[in-house]
């Protein structure tokens, strides 16, 4: 099973004096796809104020430029330490054992906007890239990811697909693959948003408790049902529902 999260805006800083190393991060097929993108932002962020406007950050965004210009020799931390926010610090990737984090390495793809889908403990830098950005000299990111990260994502048996809209755009599952796409909702079916995050974080740190063989929808029913998760179909083929109370 492959479980697709989507990153976060906010990232903790600091790592290991270890650059990024494009062609091991997981797939590699999307190497070039990856080359081409951080180039962009490399050359971006050598005038701060074109990427100021290109990138739309704000005052206290203005360190990103630094961060996007360092690209290739800064820092890095594990993709799953590196993101911060509701669904990570659910998550808590760091407090998990030592079984449970090598489970989301094996197990969990996520998925950047200048990286494509990396593997959790792949390390990466800080940066600053949006999934609807649009850098010079490269297509918009959805035209520039999307049949590359489907054709790269094609071996998996059965994709959990956690992402958001803009991501999923980044990087559709193929038809052939076996998936799942994830909502959360509450009981009467309302859609949630800070909730939604911090449910989906929650649910893989059962998951990397657990550490299930999950290739269907139904083992993965059967699963959350032994976990006192409420996770039911619904009548549009390949969603389903992640319950949580009102």
């Amino acid at each position: 099973m492959k479980i697709l999260l989507p990153p976060s805006e906010t990232k903790r800083t600091g790592g290991r004096p270890r650059p990024l190393d494009v062609g091991g991060l997981a797939l590699p097929a999307l190497a070039p796809q990856r080359d081409a993108v951080v180039d962009a932002l490399v050359a971006l962020s050598a005038d701060a104020d074109a990427a100021r406007r290109v990138l739309k950050l704000s005052d206290r965004q203005l360190a990103d430029v630094d961060h996007n210009r360092m690209l290739r020799t800064a820092v890095t931390m594990a993709a799953v330490d590196r993101y911060t926010g509701v669904l990570y610090d659910a998550l808590d990737a760091g407090s998990l054992d030592q079984p449970a984090r090598r489970w989301l390495g094996r197990n969990v793809l996520i998925h950047s906007a200048p990286f494509g889908p990396i593997g959790a403990l792949d390390p990466i830098p800080v940066y600053r890239l949006s999934a609807g950005a649009s850098l010079p000299g490269i297509p918009p990111l959805r035209r520039h990811w999307s049949a590359a990260t489907s054709a790269a994502l094609a071996d998996a048996d059965f994709v959990l697909d956690l992402r958001s809209e803009a991501y999923v755009a980044l990087g559709p599952i193929p038809a052939t693959v076996p998936s799942a796409y994830v909502r959360v909702v509450t009981e009467t079916g309302r859609a949630l948003n800070h909730f939604n995050k911090k449910s989906k974080g929650e649910l893989v740190r059962a998951l990397a408790h657990t550490r299930p063989r999950v290739k269907s929808v139904d083992a993965v029913l059967s699963w959350a049902g032994e976990q006192g998760i409420l996770l039911r179909e619904t009548a549009d083929d390949g969603v389903l529902e992640l319950v949580v109370p009102e």
